[in-house]
């Protein structure tokens, strides 16, 4: 099935529950956080979606790769995050973690297919 919309697609449904468990996981950050660590995570987060969906529609091969490239970086930085939030003892990262590793294979997959499209 060919994907109409970007909301169409397993990744950017997948990376968007993401974003909202990372949402309800910050919340309980402590409020000196706000600035820091939640402000960081939230934005990475969101960053893995938003670019999916940027590059989406982009006609060239290489536009869209670049946007995937982005939402790859901002996963990673998502599970260095989760890895920090685990040892200030913020909250249980586990589930989280699986996700986001899942996403990274899905958008790893997405993206080599784009590649290897003549």
């Amino acid at each position: 099935m060919f994907a109409k919309s970007f909301e169409d697609v397993e990744i950017w449904k997948k990376s968007h529950v993401f974003v909202l468990k990372i949402y309800r996981l910050t919340e309980n950050f402590p409020k000196h956080e706000l600035f820091g660590l939640t402000s960081q995570l939230r934005r990475a987060a969101v960053s893995v979606p938003a670019n999916f969906a940027e590059g989406f529609n982009k006609m060239g091969k290489a536009d869209k790769l670049r946007f995937y490239n982005i939402a790859q970086g901002s996963l990673e930085e998502c599970r260095y995050y989760l890895i920090l939030v685990k040892d200030l003892n913020y909250g249980d990262t586990e589930n989280l973690k699986t996700n986001a590793e899942e996403i990274s294979k899905m958008l790893n997959s997405y993206i080599q297919k784009i590649r290897n499209d003549r």
